[in-house]
């Protein structure tokens, strides 16, 4: 049965209080205690005291849903094992796994950073020096650094299909050694981006192309497809079995999930490129288990775990919406932003989207409030309606109000 916008509003609840987060078979068990201390290289920044959980307010903000968004997914975790909260609403359940969008980065740097860790990448080499063939000359003073923290002066990647492409638009895709090329040739004959081109590490500009670009020197030092990396250093030892990055020609979504539209278009099978930038596919339960073993020390070691949240000190370029604070960097080269709430909360974590979903996580670096989400905007809305609802679900979670949420006028306005 196919689920529409128009799908029956349903929420579902669950609760729990006991006293330890287990990761799974062969990953240790992790107190908040024992988090805070693991995960001390993760800079607290200016947070502020944790409230106590109350989940009227998420319950609210997804009972009733806006009617831009056709479902949502929000799962909440504290210290303790299994979820805090849980809520669905839509054409969604629980265990649904998703599109996860550009929270593909988080995975795609960390592997990179244990590859760093193992000095079989220098965190300073010229990215240059490894992929010759691909990274032109002008870009040769670019270190792997840089791609890490959004700092290397790329172009921006090259555009990706919309629903103006025509039929099919949500299964066209290239393969990533040609979309990396693709975004240096039309830089390389824009005279206003050869002119204006920042110098690497003089200003953060979040960019995809950095993290294509990062998957490509993986698969080129170790020798194996950066899905083969990925599995067996993040997937496997997290037992992540509902987590993957499917092949460039599996356009399926293994297990439970949503079917979902961007207008009259049903985009659920799509393509997975970009690849190791945003094709992965998850379930909120997974997300929340590797977004612990992160922040908590269990990927890294001591001296990649610093380097690895180490936001570097300069500007945000002004086209940078991604980043809160205005002129601030906030992204580390572990693929995460650090992100501090109206409140002074301060929580690290990631955003990410496909057509048909928007995803992210966040948590707060001691773990003790964590939460993931999956919406599913039907194209109805607005780029700050949907910005809007996302700052209210973050609020809701670790403060427990949202901030006041405007009244939509248009197609997307709140439904009654």
């Amino acid at each position: 049965m196919r689920h529409r916008s128009t799908a029956l509003h349903r929420l579902v609840v669950a609760g729990t209080a006991t006293v330890a987060l287990t990761l799974g078979v062969g990953v240790p068990a992790v107190t908040a205690g024992a988090a805070a201390a693991a995960g001390s290289e993760v800079p607290a920044s200016t947070r502020a005291p944790l409230p106590g959980f109350d989940a009227e307010p998420l319950s609210k903000l997804l009972a009733p849903l806006p009617a831009y968004h056709a479902g949502a997914l929000v799962r909440v975790d504290g210290p303790g094992r299994g979820p805090l909260w849980t809520g669905a609403a839509g054409a969604v359940t629980a265990d649904a796994r998703f599109r996860i969008g550009s929270v593909t980065k988080a995975f795609t740097h960390t592997v990179a950073l244990q590859l760093a860790a193992e000095r079989r990448i220098g965190i300073d080499d010229p990215v240059r020096s490894h992929l010759p063939e691909l990274i032109p000359a002008e870009y040769g003073g670019v270190t792997v650094r840089q791609i890490l923290d959004h700092t290397s002066g790329f172009p921006a990647p090259a555009p990706t299909p919309t629903p103006r492409s025509g039929p099919g638009w949500w299964l066209m895709g290239v393969a990533p050694v040609d979309g990396v090329r693709d975004a240096f040739a039309l830089a390389a004959a824009d005279d206003n981006w050869r002119k204006n081109r920042p110098a690497p590490g003089t200003v953060q500009q979040y960019n995809g192309l950095n993290t294509m670009v990062v998957g490509l020197l993986v698969e080129k030092v170790t020798g194996n497809s950066f899905r083969q990396e990925l599995d067996e250093r993040i997937l496997r030892p997290l037992r992540l079995r509902h987590t993957s990055l499917p092949a460039s020609d599996d356009v399926t979504i293994p297990g439970p999930h949503a079917r979902v539209y961007v207008g009259t278009d049903e985009v659920t099978e799509q393509s997975p490129y970009p690849w190791a930038e945003g094709g992965m596919i998850s379930t909120a339960a997974d997300l929340d288990r590797f977004l612990t073993a992160l922040l908590s020390g269990r990927l890294l070691p001591p001296s990649a775990q610093r380097l690895a949240f180490s936001v570097p000190e300069v500007p945000n370029a002004p086209q940078n919406r991604h980043c809160a604070t205005s002129g601030t960097a906030c992204f580390a080269p572990v693929g995460l932003m650090r992100l501090t709430l109206a409140d002074g909360v301060t929580v690290w974590g990631k955003t990410g989207s496909r057509p048909g979903w928007e995803n992210g996580f966040f948590a707060t670096p001691d773990l003790k409030r964590r939460v993931v989400y999956s919406l599913n905007p039907n194209g109805t809305g607005t780029s700050r309606e949907y910005t809007d609802y996302v700052l209210a679900l973050a609020g809701a979670a670790f403060t427990g109000v949202p901030p006041t949420m405007p009244e939509p006028t248009g197609p997307g306005r709140r439904s009654r």
